[in-house]
């Protein structure tokens, strides 16, 4: 058996094979292709065990990786949990490959829960809607610094970007330079908002029949948008082995500090996964606002 580091970068990959005695039988810096990364492990003519880092974009290697032949099995690196690289002294990707490698064969990987192709191509949904809304967001802003800078009074109405507010803006008169960068804005608002509906209901189509989903939309502040973030995002509960574990995965947990016989609480966990944290927090200002058992007034009576 062969045990193989692979350091994934964004264009080569540098890969380190050790035997079961732990002695170097290869190294090669590979380009980011199949063919190649696969020829390379048909020459090694042996059984392998393969260790990559969680790094950026790991999915695409993993999954190269998975199909091949020889290769026995993949496993998936925790980046911050692999101390032997992290304080490592001399750094470089040859050291860092063989340092994977020997942790392999020494069965010491501290392994990353790996999601299946299907949950990280629904991901990817989620996470371009996420991304057009903040895109969105920021282009409601830039209409609003326009409006305000010229001090134009705000119609009546409860949503400034609704239908009665769109016809509102679309009639403001700015002077000439303000006037043309309000219509690109709104322009881009009004492109924005329609691929974000199509996003949508592509995300809706996609969890159709999702039980995960089904049963998230009963909490209080999971809609139909929110539900998906967090069901993807948590994957299957039974990886966590306590309600505890998840809770810090989802980083809502309070850092702690003893010392002396004190504890001190500080801010939220900042290693944590980003997105499930903020459906969740999210969620709760949507329960707070509107759902009546945890409206913020009658949590002050």
């Amino acid at each position: 058996m062969l045990y193989v580091g692979v350091d994934y970068h964004k264009r080569y990959s540098q890969v380190n094979v050790v035997d079961e005695r732990g002695e170097s039988r290869a190294r090669a810096r590979l380009s980011n292709e199949f063919d190649e990364i696969e020829t390379f492990f048909k020459s090694l003519g042996e059984p392998c065990k393969v260790v990559v880092e969680a790094c950026w974009n790991w999915g695409l290697i993993y999954d190269w990786l998975e199909k091949m032949g020889s290769v026995t099995e993949v496993q998936l690196a925790h980046p911050t949990r692999t101390r032997a690289i992290a304080a490592a002294q001399i750094k470089t990707d040859a050291i860092d490959a063989h340092t994977l490698a020997q942790l392999l064969r020494a069965n010491l990987i501290p392994r990353a829960y790996v999601p299946s192709p299907e949950t990280r191509r629904m991901k990817q949904i989620v996470r371009q809607r996420l991304f057009m809304v903040r895109l969105r967001t920021m282009v409601k802003n830039r209409i609003h610094s326009l409006l305000n800078r010229h001090h134009v009074p705000l119609p009546p109405v409860s949503d400034l970007f609704g239908r009665q507010g769109r016809t509102y803006l679309s009639q403001v008169v700015l002077p000439s330079s303000d006037q043309h960068l309000l219509t690109q804005a709104l322009r881009l608002f009004d492109k924005l908002s329609e691929e974000l509906k199509r996003t949508e209901t592509w995300l809706q189509d996609n969890v159709k029949g999702d039980r995960r989903v089904e049963l998230l939309r009963s909490v209080p502040g999971l809609g139909p948008f929110l539900a998906p973030v967090v069901a993807l995002e948590i994957d299957t509960i039974k990886r966590f082995a306590s309600p505890s574990k998840l809770a810090a995965y989802a980083g809502l947990v309070p850092s702690t500090r003893a010392s002396g016989g004190h504890t001190f609480h500080g801010g939220l966990l900042k290693q944590s996964n980003k997105w499930l944290r903020w459906a969740l927090v999210e969620a709760a200002w949507v329960a707070v606002r509107r759902d009546p058992p945890y409206h913020w007034v009658d949590l002050l009576d």
